[in-house]
């Protein structure tokens, strides 16, 4: 698997997501990883589940790994949580 097929999630729209997930499958991947920390969470998940159920009924989910990275601020260290799901044909 190669860093092109990985879709880290921020802020942007669910649908943005869901198009560059879409868009990398139909570029030939077999294997597609969303990657997200913090409150981006929620929305790598729902980013997910729009591409499985609305655009690409043929993927199944191969794995997701969650853990903890810690976060050096102005605040001192912070733990943030961390999901990678891993969209498969």
């Amino acid at each position: 698997m190669t860093d092109n097929n990985v879709v880290y999630v921020g802020n942007k729209p669910v649908m943005n997501y869901v198009l560059a997930v879409v868009k990398e499958f139909n570029n030939g991947a077999n294997e597609v990883v969303i990657k997200a920390r913090g409150k981006a969470i929620s929305r790598a998940v729902d980013a997910v589940e729009v591409s499985r159920n609305r655009f690409l009924t043929d993927t199944k989910i191969n794995g997701i790994t969650i853990g903890t990275e810690k976060m050096v601020s102005e605040n001192g260290a912070l733990n943030v949580s961390t999901i990678e799901i891993v969209l498969g044909k």
